[in-house]
């Protein structure tokens, strides 16, 4: 893309923003030089990557990558054999720090990056010759003692030597007889040499080398003679220790000759990554989404980046799906012009692989060029007017634009006759429509208004504008053509009513017409836009309401559901504790020799008190009871008789006898049961009711035979009837003479109740 258009869109402002985030050279020279792709597969990926960046940093925050200066001039050293100072071995070692880093940080993040895992895995790393250097050399002007063996030593003779000198000085200018003669009774070294200040009067007295005078020649500094040979002592060990260095030094710059390939991909690498992360923490910081690549632009909430996020309008702004030409209009100081820059800077921006200020889910079109006529060019020099300019950016637009450009105009056919610039617009939009190109203009001319709404391809848009207060509001209004508000505003700022009047009346009527016609046209949007939002308004009301109407009714079901449960499970309840008091009390009547009337009565007193605290009319009698009970224990005997005649033979007359007892009817009971077959549920009902009809027929033994199966009658927590504890072991009869007997374990189990 031309870089002049690139400028215009202030997508050098975007870089220079992009440069802070940059921490090393090759980061910030590839921030500088960052340029926008025509390949909608480098756009692609290089949008993967600033997503992928933005995941690592949201998940291990910020790449450990610090400031790294220009390695190139060190890797060239490396590769032509010269030795490194020290401060260049520390930059290299550093390279080696941040890629073994680097390589912790993506492993500990444990995502999956398709893009940078390759550049992450690519990084190489020397920890033996990181360590090395990092011991060897505290700073660039510092050599550790552990360097060396030969070094630590060369260096704790020097010191044992200045120990040496210093003593020897200081019995100098302790001494009764030197101490008059010095300005001040130190040790200090000048030119490498230790010496001590004497006064200039005195300088004869002392013995020794003049090194250095005062700035008021009242002291000289004097070497004296007694130390003169340690003093050229310490110098040769000054001159081995810096050639120790030396060795030191290309040492350790040989150890880095074999892997300089490796450095330099790594210290690329490194770059690379720092820039990519620029763009991620760029995009986090502006509240950017990645776009997604389509054949149109479709973008939701954008923002011009370049204005305060707390204050720009956002706007939404679509183009070439329903329509491939735009033409935006309204007063001036509306927005058009920021539009035009939002919608250029915002597809530069993602070709260049950054993520854009517009919501999730916007689309834009990866165009071969983005041309931007925007601005008043004119130049007295080249004598080029503002239409002059203008044209002069058409031409090169024409001779270079094809159906894969986006061009953006500013004011298109202005700075001349109106009628000829708009009939010269017109011409132009059609030109660039026919040929494919995406076309945004501006313009204040109702004819060009009048051509996007009767031409399929164009559409109208307007900057809002608030007539009340005499402001913009930013809001882009698709559909809508909008109006200069020229007479408004002009009122507004002072212009007399009458020539306000007379300007009017000069309008020709069609024009007037048109003009009618779109302001109502706009006022009808506004309104369906507002009760539109109204509409939603209600919905959501609405749906929230219902919402919580299901759940009340839901609550309610399940309450009535829990009472429901709780009323049967309480009926059943009371229907067991009657079955139980009528079989007491049946009990009891045959207990009784003869009927004791008074007895019976309070009896069915009891009984019927006991009904009627349930809700019901005491109507029942006691012979009712009986009669019950002794139809249910023909009924029940007839079952029994049946099953016993299909599972078992007759073996004695005696098991097979019958007696006769009657209380209404006269009823005949076996003296044997047969359970076998039967699940433990149904065997204790019927043994249970069997056992009650035998007691009421005074019979006094019976045969009850019972199979072995699962041992379920065993189970101590088996559902049997309180007057029945069942043996533990497998019984096979029981015998019953006014207790139960098992026959199996010959045991009492326990009285009948």
């Amino acid at each position: 893309m031309l870089q002049k258009y690139l400028d215009k869109l202030e997508f050098n402002i975007i870089k220079d923003k992009l440069l802070e985030y940059a921490h090393t050279f090759i980061g910030s020279k590839k921030a500088k030089s960052l340029e926008p792709s025509c390949e909608k597969g480098t756009v692609q990926t290089t949008l993967d990557e600033t997503s992928e960046a933005c995941n690592l940093i949201h998940t291990m925050g910020s790449f450990p990558i610090g400031e790294i200066d220009d390695m190139k001039l060190n890797l060239k050293k490396i590769e032509s054999g010269i030795s490194l100072n020290a401060k260049s071995l520390l930059e290299i070692a550093e390279v080696l720090k941040t890629s073994k880093e680097l390589i912790s940080y993506y492993k500990d993040s444990k995502l999956d990056l398709s893009h940078l895992g390759v550049y992450f895995d690519e990084l190489y790393t020397n920890i033996d010759i990181e360590k090395k250097i990092f011991s060897s050399i505290i700073s660039e002007d510092t050599i550790a003692d552990n360097a060396s063996s030969k070094l630590a030593q060369i260096r704790r003779n020097r010191k044992n030597l200045e120990l040496d000198i210093k003593n020897k000085l200081n019995s100098i200018i302790h001494s009764n007889t030197y101490s008059k003669y010095l300005m001040d009774p130190v040790v200090t070294i000048r030119a490498g040499r230790y010496v001590i200040p004497v006064k200039d009067e005195y300088k004869s007295q002392i013995k020794g080398f003049i090194h250095d005078t005062s700035a008021s020649g009242s002291t000289v500094y004097i070497e004296p003679m007694a130390v003169f040979e340690m003093n050229n002592s310490i110098s040769n060990l000054y001159l081995e220790e810096n050639k120790e260095i030396e060795r030191i030094l290309a040492e350790l710059s040989a150890l880095l000759y074999p892997i300089s390939g490796y450095l330099n991909q790594t210290n690329n690498l490194i770059g690379q990554l720092d820039f990519i992360s620029a763009k991620a923490k760029f995009s986090i910081d502006n509240n950017c989404n990645p776009p997604k690549l389509a054949d149109y632009i479709d973008l939701k909430n954008a923002r011009h980046p370049l204005i305060d996020k707390d204050k720009v309008v956002p706007t939404n702004i679509n183009l070439g799906k329903d329509f491939s030409c735009l033409v935006i209009t309204g007063p001036n100081t509306g927005g058009k012009t920021v539009t035009l820059k939002t919608v250029g800077l915002l597809c530069i921006m993602a070709q260049s692989g950054m993520h854009i200020p517009a919501y999730e889910g916007s689309c834009i079109k990866v165009f071969d060029n983005i041309f931007a006529d925007i601005g008043d060019e004119q130049s007295i020099e080249e004598s080029l007017s503002t239409f002059s300019s203008h044209i002069t950016n058409i031409v090169q637009i024409l001779d270079t634009f094809t159906k894969d450009s986006l061009i953006l105009v500013d004011e298109l056919g202005s700075g001349t006759d109106p009628i000829e610039g708009a009939n010269l617009a017109i011409s132009l939009l059609e030109h660039f429509f026919k040929q494919g190109a995406l076309i945004i203009a501006t313009t204040h001319y109702h004819e060009i208004k009048n051509y996007c709404i009767s031409h399929d391809g164009f559409e109208n848009a307007s900057c809002e504008f608030d007539i009340s207060s005499m402001k913009p509001t930013y809001h882009l209004l698709l559909g809508i053509p909008g109006k200069s508000n020229a007479f408004a505003i002009s009122k507004n700022l002072g212009i007399p009513t009458y020539i306000i009047d007379r300007a009017k009346g000069l309008i020709s009527k069609p024009d007037t017409d048109i003009e009618s016609l779109m302001k109502d046209i706009y006022d009808d949007k506004l309104e369906i836009e507002k009760a539109k939002e109204e509409t939603q308004k209600n919905l959501n009301q609405i749906e929230i309401l219902r919402k919580s109407l299901e759940s009340d009714v839901s609550s309610k079901l399940a309450s009535e559901q829990e009472k429901i449960n709780k009323a049967k499970a309480e009926a059943r309840q009371i229907l067991l504790d009657a079955k139980e008091e009528a079989n007491s009390i049946i009990r009891e009547l045959n207990h009784m020799s003869e009927l004791d009337s008074k007895k019976a009565n309070k009896m069915r007193s009891n009984l019927n008190d006991s009904i009627k605290s349930l809700g019901g009319e005491p109507t029942l009698d006691l012979s009712v009871l009986l009669s019950l009970n002794n139809s249910y224990d023909k009924q029940n005997s007839e079952s029994l008789k049946n099953k016993q005649k299909n599972k078992i033979k007759n073996s004695s007359a005696a098991h097979h006898s019958s007696v006769s007892y009657g209380n209404n009817k006269s009823q005949t009971v076996s003296t044997e049961i047969n359970l076998i077959g039967e699940n433990v549920a149904s065997a204790v009902e019927v043994l249970d009711k069997y056992l009650d009809n035998c007691y009421l027929a005074h019979i006094h033994q019976v045969r009850v035979v019972h199979g072995k199966g699962t041992g379920k009658l065993r189970d101590r927590n088996s559902p049997v009837p309180k007057k029945i504890k069942i043996c533990r072991v497998i019984c096979y009869s029981w015998v019953w003479r006014g207790r139960f007997w098992c026959n199996c374990c010959r045991v009492e189990k326990i009285n009948y109740i």
